[in-house]
């Protein structure tokens, strides 16, 4: 397994402080935020924490309130919201230097038969053919990005496989094209068989590109590039099938609308064989710097 990948699992193993009261730390960042994606799966974990065995997640809803403090302990309040005959229902409320900084609400369920169908999964080329983001960043680093962005975008990624299948928005600034962008990715080495810890590791990951076919519509290179000031401001999933987060999945995502400095990105992630595993959306605060 990648020493990138046990940090990130370290991360995701939360210190129980009370009964419904859970503690998280974070990597040491470049940049002077708390990734998002982190913020929602260690919420997930602890909502998870306190749901009865045989349960899954089905679907999570969260807001974004305040940036996190990379140097700071995060501290997740559980709210038992209801235990039905087979549906669970958790809130979660993630709190540093005393003010909410996220907020979750969890739905999980036993597993039932019902009625079957998907959308098919779109063509995507094989994730062993495209570069890794070790392979493909420093291509731009001198063109678009400093080298401190660079490390920036792969501290953030460590311990995850991600590979672009076209050229990502950094790489496309000043050139506008469809808003839709795809990337396949896994974790840097096998997983246990958990299958709370693989819906949060897709958690995890869902924040890193969802609002990337927003700024293709634009030509703009985001965060990365100074050219657009952005942050999560929601995010929903609905897990529909088994998936694991250590085996290949395809993010297809695109951009409907963007509108008053936000933006919508919707998504869909895929197994490798073409079963649809979640659907996200996300809506980013999206401004041009003055």
């Amino acid at each position: 397994m990648h020493p990138a990948l046990i940090t990130l699992l370290d991360l995701l193993d939360l210190e129980r402080i009370e009964q419904d009261i859970f503690r998280g730390q974070s990597r040491s960042a470049v940049v002077p935020r708390v990734f998002g994606g982190q913020v929602a799966a260690q919420a997930l974990v602890a909502a998870g924490r306190t749901v009865p065995e045989g349960r899954d997640v089905h679907s999570l809803h969260a807001y974004f309130l305040r940036m996190g403090d990379p140097g700071a302990p995060i501290v997740y309040t559980v709210d038992r919201i209801r235990d039905g005959r087979s549906f669970t229902t958790r809130r979660v409320v993630a709190v540093q230097h005393g003010q909410p900084i996220f907020h979750l609400s969890a739905s999980f369920q036993t597993f039932e038969e019902g009625l079957e169908h998907q959308a098919a999964m779109p063509e995507a080329p094989d994730p062993e053919s495209l570069p890794t983001a070790e392979e493909m960043l420093p291509r731009y680093a001198d063109r678009f990005l400093a080298p401190a962005v660079v490390e920036a975008i792969l501290d953030a990624r460590a311990g995850v496989d991600l590979r672009y299948v076209e050229r990502p928005p950094f790489a496309t600034v000043g050139q506008p094209r469809e808003p839709r962008s795809q990337v396949w990715f896994r974790t840097d080495g096998k997983l246990a068989d958990d299958r709370l810890l693989h819906m949060c590791l897709a958690t995890y990951v869902s924040d890193m590109t969802l609002l990337d076919s927003i700024l293709l519509a634009h030509g703009r290179g985001g965060w990365t590039t100074g050219d657009i000031v952005g942050a999560s401001l929601d995010h929903a999933m609905w897990f529909h099938r088994p998936f694991r987060a250590d085996e290949w999945l395809l993010y297809d995502q695109e951009s409907p609308s963007s509108s008053g400095g936000r933006g919508l990105g919707q998504a869909r992630i895929y197994t490798q064989d073409g079963r649809l595993a979640i659907s996200v959306i996300q809506e980013g605060l999206l401004r041009v710097p003055r």
